[in-house]
């Protein structure tokens, strides 16, 4: 039996009546041809069953319609509508995602981000666990977007909650509570140290207490694992890093009979689980999802090494917060 040759580019520009080039370029970069002949490349591509080698081509002209996304947990509920976001908008331009899940090691992004320099024209790297001068160097190496770090010279989206955490500390003023916790999540995360330092700041201006409470991991377990301190500090209410730790500081007081709100506020961060939770967790929002659409945006028109977009959330109030029982 004769194998069927398979269809060349060579055969869809004589069939379309083009240049080789033209038809590179209508898969590439259709926008500089007029609908016409975008129309009459496609159709006869269609009709030979032509399909474009993504291999071939970047060897040809050196990109692979690929890009990368680094997170440091693929199973926190932050990162989730953050990848879908991105996916859907680089699908839109034809262009692949690969994902990688760094575990919150520093050492795992760093090879992540190796091998994905080699098979992508960019990495979208989100939450980092690596220096400042890690990033830095590895911007000069490959075109480069960051999430939720804050990196002089580098294309940047803040996913910031500050004023909806003050707000969230005022609120809890305002229903009485003199003395408050505040449960940290991963040491090296940019996200926690702002978040810390917002609450800080708030419960300063407003002349109440905090205790910060340590926590290490975002789950639930770790949230569960800090109520016996949370109980011991003598705090009436607690904010924790993010909805999760909040959802294992509610499942932790239930288990030992403390009741939410009435024995204790909590409020979460992030809003991602808040509304599914019972009773619905107060929370501050993070636009996790619009952070993954602008980090493309920004990654794919090769954005200015000074632009840095900041995305702000507020305090969405629920059934998690009341008035302390002995203030």
């Amino acid at each position: 039996m004769v194998k069927a040759r398979a269809t060349t580019i060579t055969d869809v520009a004589r069939s379309a009546g083009v240049s080789r080039s033209t038809v590179s370029r209508v898969f590439s970069n259709p926008a500089i041809f007029t609908p016409a002949t975008v129309a009459r490349v496609r159709d006869a591509a269609a009709t030979l069953g032509y399909v474009p080698n993504p291999q071939a081509k970047a060897l040809s002209t050196g990109t692979r319609d690929a890009i990368g996304l680094v997170v440091p947990d693929i199973g926190n509920p932050f990162f989730p509508p953050l990848i879908r976001a991105a996916d859907l908008r680089a699908t839109a331009s034809e262009v692949a995602v690969l994902i990688a899940d760094s575990e919150e090691d520093a050492t795992r992004e760093a090879s992540a981000l190796g091998r994905l320099a080699t098979r992508t024209d960019g990495i979208i790297l989100v939450s980092s666990r690596q220096s400042k001068t890690a990033i830095s160097a590895f911007a000069r190496q490959v075109p480069l977007v960051i999430v939720n770090r804050d990196v002089p010279g580098i294309p940047q989206i803040l996913i910031a909650t500050d004023v909806g955490l003050g707000h969230a500390v005022e609120h809890l003023a305002q229903l009485g509570h003199r003395h408050i916790a505040y449960l940290t999540g991963p040491k090296h995360s940019w996200s926690n140290q702002e978040r810390l330092k917002a609450v800080s700041t708030a419960v300063e201006r407003l002349g109440i207490r905090l205790t910060t409470i340590k926590g290490y991991m975002p789950s639930y377990e770790d949230g569960a694992r800090c109520v016996k301190e949370l109980l011991g500090c003598g705090a009436t209410g607690v904010i924790a890093f993010d909805d999760i730790m909040a959802q294992g500081v509610m499942g932790g007081l239930a288990a030992i009979g403390v009741s939410v709100p009435s024995e204790m506020s909590v409020i979460g961060c992030d809003d991602l689980l808040a509304a599914r939770t019972y009773p619905p967790l107060t929370s501050v929002q993070s636009r996790s999802a619009e952070g993954g659409e602008v980090a493309v945006d920004l990654l794919l028109s090769n954005a200015s090494r000074n632009t840095k977009i900041i995305l702000r959330g507020d305090l969405i109030v629920r059934s998690t917060t009341a008035p302390p029982k002995n203030p």
